[in-house]
Order: structure tokens, then C-alpha cells, then sequence
């Protein structure tokens, strides 16, 4: 997970801040319900190695100033080489006392050219996915976070009309594959994260800065979406888990916080404004059978799609944090993101800021989806900051949930160290630390795997 370089959210509740005494006080998910989901997520690009896709050849290249498309000009070659060690996260994932684990599976592996299936690559994940439910840790999988086949991107990626129906054609063949011991299924990661850093700010394939390509875009991905949903309920009719239901669909949401910086019209209208492409449109088309993409001056996209109409059993959150917002009505910027004063940052700089979870929660309740946290994480490599991140995020998980919020389950991001995008190997957001100079790759828990132990206890998934 990495957050958009032009990213476009608001924050439209009042701001608060939580009590460090009633976090330090509360007993980690020790109301929640016995199914309540609690585990750790990762994909499968940033930990897997030994995939080729649009993202691979991508990291070869360089800006035209000559600075490398990912910093230290590092790649995702091997990564954390989970396509080997994947035993070694399943033992980390038990240790935790995890009941679930959210890991995606490489279209660009599978279906290397169009229309092929690769077999020892999905004999592999069902491995993986029948060791995950005899450890009695359920599997949710994600099908598209991020990464294109080569012969996708070759066509024009997601500029190609031809992109979502080949997608939920793999979605439709994962569901055949896997189905039998998958029920939760997440089709998109984050796809407002893909529009804002490959069509507008130019940092992820295709490297884009053009708005209206940003936009259709992100209409694409909502049809996606919805034909996914429509190739999975026809062809996963296997109920894994025996809760009569074969499948529970979601896509995972980037929401992140804007406050505006100051009571200036323009901060707030900014915002407001930039809320409705970031954080809304998405919903919004799922809500309506619609896709709707609206940016003022450049595109105005209102279809009917019914498909999309029902599409969601759940959404997914992916929270990190918030910007101030600075306002701009004219120039290259629509604003300028403000340093919030006195508030603690992770290593890449984001403010760290677990209120901003707890308003999202409450914002998101009355759509009508259960939720659940989807990815919610801190960069640490000096391992000062992930116990106390974890004790105050699920603290407004938990006073969301007495509120009256239904919230079904927390993910924290990520299970291990990974590789982190354009970051590289920078961002160690990973509750088992590695050491990518050191071959062996060895996960070592950090000091927050008590932490999370300690909330699984109460949950009662570890004694």
C-alpha cells in the first residue's frame, strides 16, 4: 500500500482526539463478537518474487531527469520470496493468534498470455489456501492489487476497452480454481490509489499526468468491479466455510482524511470538492449502478451499469492517515498538503493519526456494507512506533463498534516487510521484520506481535 501523491480526500466531521489514557485503558476487541475477523495482510506482487508484469518492467526504467522509477533502483524480484516461504508466513500468521489472512494471487502468474492457465501456479495457491483452513485461518483473496500482464499493459492496460471484461474473466476462472476453499473475495485494491499514481501524478505504469485519462480510468475499474462480482457468484458456487454462503465480495477502499488547514472557504471547498473524485465516486457508482466519474472542466461520465448495482457484501477500508489542505483555485496543484503540529510520523513521513480511522468508520456505517478494516499499518524500521499505532487504531475500531458500527474485522498491513512500491524496500511496515540483505529472508517479530497477541486473546483466537 502506498498513499497517492495527489491525494484527494476531505474530512467532513468535526476533528477529535482521542483520550491517551481511555487507549492505554481499553481492552482490545474484548466485546467483539467470536467472528470477528482479526489477521494481517500483504499482496502478492510485494511479497511473492519471481513475477513478471507491467510492474517489473516498469522498475527497469527511469524519469527523464534520470532518478529511477523506484527509489535505490531496487525491484521486486525476489521480494520476501512468500512463493517459497510461504510455510515460514503461515507459522508467523499462527503465532499472532491471526483468523484470517488477506493475500492476493498474480494474474500476470496465472495467465501469463492470454487465455493460458498456468497449473502448478494455481496447484500452488490451493496449497497455500487448504494449509491456510486446516490452521483454521481463513483465506480472503485479492485478485487485482495493482499489477497487469504484460499482454494487458502491451494493449493499453487501462486504457484498453477491453480490460474489464478480461479481468473478470480471470476473476471467473480464480473463482472455478479456488472456490471450494475461498468464500471472501476482494476484486480491487485501492483502485482511486492506481488512478491517482499512474494517470496523474506519473509514479506507477503507465505513468501518466493527464486528468481525463485518469478518469476513464477509473470508470474502467468500476465496470471491472462489476463484472467480477457477476464472474464470481457464477462460477464460485462452492461454500467453503459452511455458512451458507459461497461467496462474500468487497473491493478494499483507500479512504484517507483531509482536514482543511484553516476556516478559509477555499480549504474547504477544496476538499469538498476533491472528496467526491477520491474518496466517493467509487461508492457512489456501486450505490447507484452507475459509473460516475465527475472532475470539473474535464470529464463529466454518467452511465447506467447494472451490473455494479449490489456488487459489494462488504467493503473494505485501507486506512493510513491524513493531510491539512491547503486550497488552491488556480495552478498545477489543487492544493498543498500542511504539517499538522505536535503529531507523530512514520518513517515515510505520513502523520499518524487514529482518529481519522474511528471518523471513517462512523462515516461509512450508514452505506449499508459491513466493514471491514482491509489494511491499516505503520512504516517502522526501528520498531519504536507499530504497539502503540496498533493499541490506538484498534481502540477506534472497538469504540466505533459501541457506537453501534458494524464492524466485522480488522487487517492489520502488513504481515511482513515487503516491497513497498516506488518506496522499494523503505517502508517496513511488516509485524515480522526482514532483512532483505540477509539470504534466508528470516521473518522476526517486532514488538507489536505482543501487542496484537494481546488483542487476540481477548478476541479469543490465541490462549
Amino acid at each position: 500500500m502506498v498513499l497517492p501523491a495527489l491525494a484527494l480526500v476531505a474530512g467532513c466531521a468535526k476533528p477529535i482526539t482521542f483520550d491517551a489514557g481511555a487507549i492505554a485503558a481499553n481492552r482490545m476487541l474484548a466485546g467483539a463478537p467470536p467472528g470477528f475477523l482479526l489477521g494481517a495482510a500483504t499482496s502478492a506482487y510485494q511479497i511473492e518474487g519471481g513475477n513478471h508484469n507491467d510492474w517489473s518492467e516498469w522498475e527497469k526504467g527511469r524519469y527523464p531527469d534520470g532518478t529511477p522509477h523506484v527509489l535505490d533502483g531496487t525491484s521486486a524480484t525476489r521480494a520476501a520470496d512468500s512463493w517459497n516461504f510461504w510455510r515460514a508466513d503461515l507459522s508467523a500468521l499462527q503465532l499472532l493468534g491471526a483468523n484470517v489472512y488477506r493475500l492476493g494471487i498474480e494474474w500476470s502468474r496465472l495467465e501469463p498470455t492470454e487465455g493460458a492457465w498456468d497449473q502448478a501456479a494455481a496447484a500452488r495457491y490451493r496449497q497455500m489456501f487448504a494449509a491456510l483452513r486446516a490452521a483454521g485461518i481463513t483465506p480472503i483473496v485479492t485478485l487485482y492489487h495493482f499489477t497487469l500482464p504484460t499482454w494487458v499493459a502491451a494493449r493499453g492496460g487501462w486504457d484498453w476497452d477491453g480490460a474489464p471484461a478480461a479481468l473478470a474473466a480471470f476473476a471467473g476462472r480464480a473463482g472455478s480454481a479456488f472456490g471450494d476453499l475461498v468464500d471472501w473475495w476482494c476484486t480491487i485494491n485501492e483502485p482511486n490509489v492506481l488512478v491517482a499514481k499512474g494517470y496523474l501524478a506519473g509514479q506507477w505504469p503507465p505513468g501518466a499526468r493527464d486528468p481525463h485519462r485518469a478518469a476513464m480510468a477509473l470508470a474502467a475499474l468500476m465496470r471491472a468491479h462489476g463484472l467480477m462480482t457477476g464472474a464470481l457468484r457464477e462460477n464460485d458456487r462452492t461454500d467453503a466455510d459452511g455458512d451458507g454462503r459461497a461467496t462474500r465480495i468487497g473491493i478494499a477502499q483507500n479512504l484517507r482524511i483531509f482536514d482543511p488547514y484553516s476556516a478559509s472557504p477555499v480549504d474547504g471547498i477544496v476538499a469538498g470538492a476533491a472528496d467526491d473524485f477520491y474518496n466517493q465516486a467509487f461508492l457512489d457508482a456501486v450505490t447507484l449502478g452507475r459509473v460516475r466519474v465527475v472532475l470539473p472542466g474535464v470529464i463529466d461520465i454518467d452511465q447506467p451499469f447494472p451490473p455494479l448495482a449490489g456488487s459489494l457484501d462488504y467493503l473494505g477500508v485501507n486506512y493510513y492517515t491524513r493531510d491539512l489542505v491547503v486550497g488552491h483555485l488556480g495552478g498545477p496543484n489543487i492544493y498543498t498538503p500542511a504539517s499538522a503540529p505536535d503529531r507523530p510520523r512514520n518513517d515515510l513521513g505520513w502523520e499518524i493519526y487514529p482518529e481519522g480511522l474511528y471518523r471513517m468508520l462512523l462515516r461509512y456505517a450508514h452505506r449499508g456494507w459491513p466493514l471491514l478494516v482491509t489494511e491499516n499499518g505503520v512504516a517502522d524500521g526501528r520498531g519504536v512506533l507499530r504497539s502503540d499505532f496498533l493499541r490506538a487504531h484498534l481502540y477506534a475500531v472497538d469504540r466505533a463498534r459501541a457506537e453501534g458500527v458494524e464492524v466485522i474485522g480488522y487487517l492489520y498491513w502488513s504481515l511482513i516487510d515487503n516491497f513497498e512500491w516506488s518506496h522499494g524496500y523503505r517502508g517496513h511496515f511488516g509485524l515480522y521484520a526482514i532483512d532483505f540483505e540477509d539470504p534466508t529472508l528470516t521473518r522476526r517479530p517486532t514488538a507489536a506481535v505482543a501487542t496484537f497477541q494481546e488483542a487476540a486473546r481477548n478476541l479469543g483466537t490465541l490462549h
